[in-house]
Parts: structure tokens; C-alpha cells; sequence
């Protein structure tokens, strides 16, 4: 509910801070007193867009703050969603700066009109007639069924199953045509893959591979050098070895003369025991050393192959080449298991439709139980307003496809007098009928559902005195579950309030300002009797106003 209210420089208002209490809140003022400036000023803190020339002086910031109880309303979730702290006071404020600009705040947290509006929908409803005709849009008239029906956790659960639905769709549709692009790709991928895994990558060590073919290329050459090599070190007498054992027979002679002597010999030892070993090898390389044609084109072979498949896939290196492979193998599979990917996706989807079908079948069974219900009621109270001939239908049908709310389509259709047939509302329906059906709905609606605060904005306009009696009590009785407001002109609603404002203007320094004060008891006697007989208060409009109040 809504607790207090707090304006400041904006339109007509200086400043202005009123609280408000629970139950129904009447507010009367004479015609231009600035009622609408009130409504305009709250209607900026539910999400309104904001207007330089709505500033009162240009050179202040206008600042309006509205405080709600929202202990029963359950928007711990709402709040989370919009990433805010939840407390059970909350305070909405909006401020427009001399700049233009306008700025929107939650509990001191800055935020967006779209989380404004989001939340203000659930904290305050501002209905004039002008706003009736949402009572013609599709998706008022079944939250009115629904929330009769009781349907909230079935459309919950509807609404849940049908994302899954749509994101299945929406999978297979990619499917199918991920298959029509892989089967082009299809046959040149196998060719590819069949190319690689015969070369069999994993067992080729390429460094190896051109080693054996430098090898086996220069295999003359090779054996000539060695041979050489292997003169210079083994000639009789004249070799490098046989050099080496004169030299280390000369050293070992001096080899007692000192430390240096003896390292020297030592280090040519050494030398000699590493020729004899490199000796050794190029006997061994000599003897292995063979002349194979055939393996040479295998391995000239293999590595043309290797390089031809470096070129096509642009890489350079064999571990390039396996994850390709191993890429292509991919794609392969994908392809060949496509058709029973697509058939397992087809069944979840008839399994999801089975389930959302059977809640929707829930949710309409729901509907049909309630809407005699309701249309009974409806026309109840429709007489009571002065419409005894008006009769209410509600049609509900089956569609062929999901929508958002389930598998059915909803309209209201409307008979006004005896004769006529019926329409639909918006066709059918004045703006004063319109008024009362509205009137006549939140009123049924507050029975079974928590709605927000509301005010109804001079729906009364045009109505008699007996009418606008029984719209009285009704809205008497829609505050004993919810806040109501109403901005009214008719003294038999007036009379029905727990409490009573009144909008007025005052001249100070020539300058007008827009003013709301609550009236006392003896305040409200006056003012009720006012609208009874105007400006000049007669005895018998007291008595009169007396008689409504008491």
C-alpha cells in the first residue's frame, strides 16, 4: 500500500507531504484545483516519462517520493530479478534536474524507467476511463479468467515447458539444416579423412624420415668420405692414430718431470681412445652402409606425400595434420549420426508437446469452470450500477497452436439492451459502460487475488446519484482487502471514505499553488455538503451531508 506521498517543485506544488492509511481514500477538489497534477506527479514515480516544463521553477530540482508497504504483496523474487535490495518499506523516488534529465531511484538504488515500471505495476494501479480500454485487450481478459480459475501455478508451469518447447524447436531447425550443409561437405570430408589416415600420421617421425633419405640419397658419397676419413686415421705409420701413439710415447718420458707433463699425457691418451672409437664406428657405418633403391622411393615417396598434404592444409607441421584428422573424423560422425540425433530430438519434442498439452488442457478446464461464475457476478453487480438489462459472454476456444498463456482464445462479448446481440466489448461498450464494467471486474477480481493500490481517477463522471451510491459501496467493500483510492465529484462517494483530501489552489503573491490537505470530520461535513448544494451552504445540504457521513 501506499503510505506517504512527497512532491516538491513540480507544477502548481511548492511542496507537499501526506501520508495515507489503508482502507478508501476519497479525494475531491473543484474542477482545475490540480487533481490531475496530484495524479501527475504519482504517475512519474510508477514510471512516467519525465518533462522539463512539469518543473515548477527551472532553476530547483523537482523531487517526488512515494513510500509503500509491500509486506503482502511476495516481490522477494521481483526484487532479485531486478537486482535490488528487498525491504518491506520501500521508497521509489524521482527526481528531474534543472538539466532535463531525470533521474529514478529504488531504495536509494539508481535504476532504469524499465525496472520503475516493472515494479510500480505491482504497487499502484491508476485507472481513469480512458484506461478501461485495457478491459478490450486480450491478455487483460484472460489474467481476469485466470486469476478466478486459480491458474497462476499451471501458467507458471505452462510458461516454463514452453520455453523448453520452443528452445527444442528452435534446436532441431538447426539441425536440420546443419544437415543439409554437411551432407554438400559430406563427401569431399571423407575423402580428406580417408587421405590423412592412410599416410597413418601418428607413426611418422618426419626428422627420422628425411635422415634415412638424406642417407640413402648420398649413399656413395657417404662411403667415400668414411673411407677417406678412415685412411687419415688408420695409414701405417702415417695415420693420425699411429701419430697420436708416437706422440704419447715421446710425452710419457717427461710425464715424471711435473704436474703439467702428466696432464699432457693423460689428455693425449685420451685423444687416441676417442679416434679408436670413432674408428670402430666408421667400420661399423661402413659395413651397414648399402645402396637400397626401392626403400629410397618408399621414403621420397612418403615424404612427398607428407608435403603435398602440408600444402593443401596449409600447415607445417604432422600434430597440424592429426588435428585436422581428428577434426574431419568429427564432422564425419556428425553427419552419419545426424539422422538419429534428429529423430531423438523429434521425440523429445512430441514428449514436451504431450506435457504442455496436458497443461494447457488443465488451464482450460480451469477457465470453463469459472467463466459462468463470473459472468454471474458480473451481471450481479452490473445491475446494481444501473445496467440491469446488460448481459456478459465469454467466449473461449481451442487454437491449434501454443500461445503464451496456454491453447485457447479468449474474448469478452457484451449485450448492452434487450434486442440487441452480442459484440465485442470495445465495440459494444460506451466509455461509461466501459467505467462500470471495470468497476464491476476489480471488484470481483479483489475477491480472490492480491491486487495492488488503486485509484480510480473520476470514473464516475456521468453516473446518478443512486448509481454512484452503489459504486460507493463497492468501493467500500473492495477496501476491506486492498487500498482504494478515488478522485470523485460525487458527494455519495465522497461520504464513503475512511479518510477524505482535498485538492485546492491558493494565490500567494500572485503566484497560484496547488495545495492537498486532510479534512476533519466537521472539514468533510462542509465539503460533502459543498457538493451537494455548491458554494452557498444551506441547513438543509449539512443535514444532508451529515445523513451520508454518518
Amino acid at each position: 500500500m501506499l503510505t506517504s506521498l512527497y512532491i516538491k517543485n513540480y507544477a502548481l506544488i511548492d511542496e507537499l507531504n501526506v501520508s495515507f492509511n489503508n482502507g478508501l481514500t476519497i479525494i475531491t477538489g473543484e474542477t482545475g484545483a490540480g487533481k490531475s497534477i496530484l495524479l501527475g506527479g504519482l504517475s512519474l514515480v510508477l514510471g512516467k516519462r519525465a518533462d522539463l516544463s512539469q518543473v515548477k521553477t527551472a532553476e530547483e530540482k523537482c523531487i517526488i517520493e512515494a513510500a509503500f508497504d509491500i509486506a503482502n504483496y511476495d516481490l522477494k523474487a521481483l526484487f532479485k530479478t531486478l537486482d535490488l535490495d528487498y525491504d518491506v518499506h520501500t521508497i521509489i523516488r524521482r527526481e528531474i534536474l534543472a538539466s532535463g534529465k531525470s533521474r529514478a531511484f529504488i531504495n536509494d538504488t539508481p535504476v532504469t524507467l524499465e525496472s520503475l515500471v516493472a515494479l510500480s505495476s505491482y504497487l499502484i494501479d491508476i485507472h481513469s476511463q480512458h484506461q478501461t480500454q485495457q478491459l478490450t485487450q486480450d491478455d487483460y481478459q484472460f489474467k481476469v479468467i485466470d486469476a478466478l480459475a486459480d491458474n497462476k501455478l499451471n501458467l507458471e508451469a505452462f510458461s516454463k515447458e514452453l520455453s523448453v518447447f520452443k528452445k527444442l524447436q528452435k534446436t532441431l531447425d538447426e539441425l536440420k539444416l546443419s544437415k543439409a550443409e554437411l551432407i554438400k561437405e559430406y563427401d569431399y570430408n571423407l575423402f580428406l579423412s580417408n587421405e590423412l589416415n592412410e599416410v597413418n600420421l601418428e607413426k611418422i617421425n618426419l626428422e627420422d624420415l628425411e635422415n634415412q633419405y638424406e642417407e640413402l640419397n648420398n649413399v656413395e658419397i657417404i662411403g667415400e668420405k668414411l673411407s677417406s676419413t678412415k685412411a687419415i686415421l688408420d695409414a701405417e705409420g702415417l695415420g693420425v692414430i699411429d701419430q697420436i701413439n708416437t706422440a704419447k710415447q715421446e710425452l710419457s718420458k717427461i710425464a715424471t718431470f711435473g704436474k703439467p707433463y702428466e696432464s699432457l699425457k693423460e689428455r693425449i691418451i685420451s685423444v687416441g681412445i676417442e679416434l679408436d672409437d670413432v674408428l670402430i664406428e666408421i667400420d661399423n657405418l661402413e659395413d651397414n652402409l648399402s645402396t637400397d633403391p626401392q626403400e629410397l622411393e618408399r621414403i621420397n615417396s612418403k615424404l612427398q606425400i607428407v608435403n603435398n598434404l602440408f600444402q593443401k592444409h596449409s600447415v607445417s607441421e604432422i600434430e597440424d595434420l592429426i588435428v585436422i584428422k581428428v577434426d574431419l573424423q568429427s564432422k564425419i560422425n556428425d553427419t552419419e549420426s545426424l539422422d538419429q540425433t534428429i529423430l531423438d530430438k523429434e521425440q523429445e519434442i512430441l514428449k514436451a508437446n504431450e506435457k504442455l498439452n496436458q497443461i494447457a488442457l488443465k488451464i482450460s478446464k480451469n477457465r470453463k469452470k469459472v467463466i459462468p461464475i463470473f459472468v454471474s457476478k458480473l451481471e450481479a453487480i452490473l445491475t446494481e450500477l444501473g445496467m440491469p438489462n446488460a448481459r456478459f459472454k465469454v467466449d473461449l476456444e481451442p487454437t491449434k497452436q501454443f500461445v503464451k498463456n496456454g491453447k485457447d482464445s479468449l474474448q469478452f462479448l457484451f449485450m448492452a439492451n434487450k434486442g440487441s446481440s452480442f459484440n465485442e466489448l470495445k465495440k459494444s461498450a460506451s466509455g461509461g459502460e466501459l467505467s462500470r464494467i471495470m468497476l464491476a471486474i476489480k471488484s470481483i477480481l479483489a475477491e480472490y487475488i492480491q491486487l495492488p493500490s488503486i485509484m480510480f481517477d473520476e470514473i464516475d463522471t456521468g453516473v446518478s446519484g443512486e448509481i454512484s451510491n452503489k459504486m460507493g459501496e463497492i468501493m467500500k467493500q473492495m477496501s476491506h482487502k486492498m487500498q482504494v483510492f478515488t478522485i470523485t465529484h460525487l458527494p455519495q462517494i465522497a461520504a464513503k471514505g475512511n479518510a477524505h483530501f482535498k485538492v485546492f489552489k491558493t494565490d500567494i503573491d500572485d503566484i497560484t499553488h496547488t495545495q492537498l490537505k486532510k479534512l476533519n470530520e466537521e472539514e468533510r461535513i462542509v465539503e460533502v455538503a459543498q457538493m451537494l448544494g455548491g458554494l452557498t451552504i444551506t441547513d438543509s445540504a449539512m443535514a444532508h451531508a451529515k445523513q451520508l457521513l454518518n
